[in-house]
């Protein structure tokens, strides 16, 4: 499903490969095992001008409400305060669509994240089918990375200038760990990443949008 928003820090000490695979705690991710070797890498994606990034990952807006509808693996319905729905696309992520490998098992499994919960949702901005582009958080807990580590959704790296340097860098670990763990989707040797299958769809049908 198309889309994209702003956090992590990169100097955290690093537990053993066999201590539990990745933690979060605002604001620092926490990667063990395989991620190590890449963490030393990304640490020199600091010497960029990390403010002007980290404003492209500051949110515009605040939404509070009720998750009353879930979608697909990356897109809920959130009930805010005044009783108005507003549909949430979760940004960073693409979850396999529903007629894919695993579209029903993401869908489900972020069900079970959000589904009837209260959530603060921050987001940037709109994308092209009126969907607010957000940071999911539940409990203190980023719904959008939990999807991430449990195999669920590939970090979506072509949006990847619209979130923050840290949300970019935790977002791209927490993929390479589920690979890595052979989690969900990455269990099958050759999943085919959603934006291909959209593109794929096009084509046949000569054309058109499908799904985001």
């Amino acid at each position: 499903m198309p889309m994209a928003s702003g956090r992590a820090a990169l100097g955290a000490r690093l537990p053993s490969a066999g201590a539990g695979f990745l933690l979060w705690s605002a604001p620092v991710y926490v990667v063990g095992g395989v991620a190590v070797g890449v963490l030393k890498r990304v640490a020199v994606l600091v010497a960029v001008p990390v403010l002007v990034l980290l404003a492209r990952g500051a949110s515009a807006g605040v939404i509070e409400g009720r998750v009353v509808a879930v979608a697909d693996g990356d897109t809920v319905t959130v009930l805010d305060a005044r009783k108005r729905q507003q549909k949430v696309r979760l940004t960073g992520i693409d979850a396999p669509e529903k007629r894919q490998p695993f579209g029903d098992a993401s869908r489900q499994h972020l069900a079970g994240l959000v589904f009837g919960r209260e959530v603060e949702a921050r987001c940037p901005k709109r994308d092209r089918y009126g969907r607010w582009l957000c940071k999911l958080r539940v409990d203190g807990r980023d719904a959008n990375f939990a999807q991430l580590t449990a195999g669920m959704a590939w970090h979506y790296k072509a949006y990847g200038k619209d979130q923050g340097l840290f949300d970019f860098t935790g977002y791209a670990l927490a993929e390479l760990e589920a690979r890595y763990r052979r989690r969900g989707l990455w269990a099958d040797p050759q999943p085919q990443a959603p934006w291909a299958f959209r593109r794929a769809r096009r084509e046949a049908a000569g054309g058109g949008v499908f799904g985001g």
